[in-house]
């Protein structure tokens, strides 16, 4: 049986996106960055999430380039970064981008930050891209309900995607009913929550009742949710590890003792931080 699992969600214009694929930030080493992705893309993952302060594009396009795979088989993510940001800024970034993956086109690409003064043009931009048909999706990254909010008073496009910190012990559930509401699809980066959460006790005695550890139980948690999740790992088991979750499911018990453990903290920055003039 295939364990990898292969489930997409259906974004707000039709595109499907995988529900789970591979981050990877802070995948600095070349030859480590390249063999990770090269072995998920081998064991079928197919949707790949980098960025450029990433500083891995290159090594990204290489294993795409080598994989063999389809390039409309593929979903892959990139990001403009904060001092990239503002109109023009974004869509010369956005071509920097496209040149070190080796690709035509990106099948997403999101304002990395909520940037003071500039995430509302860098957006604008971003809308740009998608009516060229040079992205297939457009969607922002670390975005609160105000800043949201802020982008749909003016868009012309909404953002289908809203990538953001989101894990058991921090749910992020008010944000996540407004992009319900408004039909952008979640993705949660540190979706095991820089694996502080391994050890909890009540994932570990959900993990043992499905023969599964704790990160696949958080993982599996995500996709019940019906969030996007893109687990970072550069070790073959793990990387496996954190895709064989096709084969069990969580009961509605389990899935509220999971978010029982929500405390809202984060283990990355607040996005308040670069909303500040």
């Amino acid at each position: 049986m295939d364990l990898i699992y292969q489930e997409k969600m259906t974004l707000a214009n039709g595109v499907k996106m995988p529900q789970l694929g591979l981050g990877v930030y802070k995948m600095t080493d070349p030859d480590q960055t390249l063999a990770a992705i090269s072995y998920a893309l081998e064991i079928g993952y197919r949707a790949i999430d980098t960025a450029a302060i990433y500083e891995n594009e290159e090594e990204t396009g290489e294993a795409i380039t080598y994989s063999g795979i389809p390039r409309e088989q593929l979903f892959i993510t990139s990001k403009v970064w904060n001092t990239d940001q503002g109109y023009d800024e974004t869509l010369r970034a956005f071509e920097k981008s496209l040149k070190k993956l080796q690709l035509d086109y990106l099948d997403l690409y999101l304002t990395h930050w909520p940037v003071a003064g500039k995430y509302q043009d860098t957006y604008k931009a971003i809308e740009r891209l998608y009516e060229e048909k040079l992205i297939r999706a457009t969607g922002v990254s670390n975005h609160h309900v105000h800043h949201l909010e802020e982008i749909l008073s003016t868009a012309s496009i909404p953002p289908m995607v809203n990538q953001v910190e989101l894990h058991p012990h921090l749910s992020q559930v008010p944000l996540r009913t407004f992009c319900k509401q408004h039909g952008i699809e979640v993705t949660s980066w540190s979706p095991l929550a820089r694996g502080r959460m391994l050890a909890d006790e009540t994932l570990g005695e959900i993990g043992r009742v499905h023969g599964k550890t704790p990160a696949q139980v958080i993982i599996r948690w995500h996709l019940q949710n019906g969030l996007i999740a893109i687990p970072k790992s550069v070790t073959k088991e793990r990387i496996k590890e954190n895709a064989s979750v096709a084969d069990f499911v969580l009961s509605s018990e389990e899935m509220q003792r999971i978010d029982g453990l929500n405390i809202d903290a984060r283990t990355g920055t607040n996005p308040e931080k670069y909303d500040k003039v």
